[in-house]
């Protein structure tokens, strides 16, 4: 059976009742796609908590090496990395009890899914996030 991602109705609700949102492969420089998604989730209100060993503030907001670092609970963890590399990031999902794994668009691994899902969390992918949040929830454009 082929994945599949959540309705725009159940997406909308996720969004809705999410604030702490953990992104993987969140760079440091602002031409980075990961960087400009994440500032834009950021300024419609969302917490961004970057996951980058190689930095220590982004977007203002301290980094940690991994998921597991993060001192408090996670809502979404968001993903910039490439699709062979979103297994071990779906396991850490799950032991740290997030409750969406988000792939970003152009990324899609059916076993980190199915890691994710087995593990109790919504999954999502092969979708933007901020382009998801400006369709379903237009009242901060």
């Amino acid at each position: 059976m082929t994945f599949q991602n959540p309705s725009r109705e159940e997406i909308k609700a996720l969004l809705a009742h999410s604030g702490n949102i953990a992104v993987v492969g969140l760079s440091d420089k602002p031409d980075r796609t990961s960087y400009m998604v994440s500032a834009a989730m950021q300024s419609r209100g969302y917490r961004i908590i970057p996951v980058n060993p190689n930095a220590d503030k982004i977007l203002g907001e301290t980094c940690y090496a991994s998921l597991s670092d993060i001192p408090e609970p996670v809502d979404i963890v968001n993903v910039f990395r490439r699709a062979d590399q979103t297994v071990p990031v779906a396991e850490e999902a799950v032991k740290i009890g997030a409750k969406v794994f988000w792939l970003q668009l152009d990324i899609l691994n059916e076993e980190a899914g199915r890691i994710a899902s087995d593990g109790g969390l919504t999954v999502i992918m092969d979708r933007c996030i901020k382009v998801e949040d400006a369709i379903l929830n237009p009242r901060n454009n």
